[in-house]
């Protein structure tokens, strides 16, 4: 794994963090604009994330489109990265 995979792995598991976040938040305050409009940023950030990576690199998770749909498995899982080399 080459030193931009894992910075752009590390940015999507980042912007899926404020993901969960902002979706736990409007679940109590469904009114906020502000935090919605944040959500909403964050989510089309993901999307644009996850499809530069899978072009790049491959599956994300196994619910993607794929000649190979177990190619992901090829690659190290989440906890055996090291971030620190980055």
């Amino acid at each position: 794994m080459d030193k931009e995979q894992k910075r752009l792995l590390k940015e999507i598991m980042e912007v899926s963090f404020v993901l969960v976040e902002t979706n736990l938040y409007l679940d109590t305050h469904p009114n906020d604009e502000r935090a919605l409009r944040l959500h909403n940023s964050y989510s089309h950030k993901y999307s644009e994330l996850k499809s530069l990576y899978e072009a790049k690199y491959g599956l994300l998770t196994y619910t993607g489109m794929s000649g190979c749909p177990w190619s992901y498995i090829n690659e190290p899982w989440p906890w055996e990265i090291n971030f620190d080399m980055i």
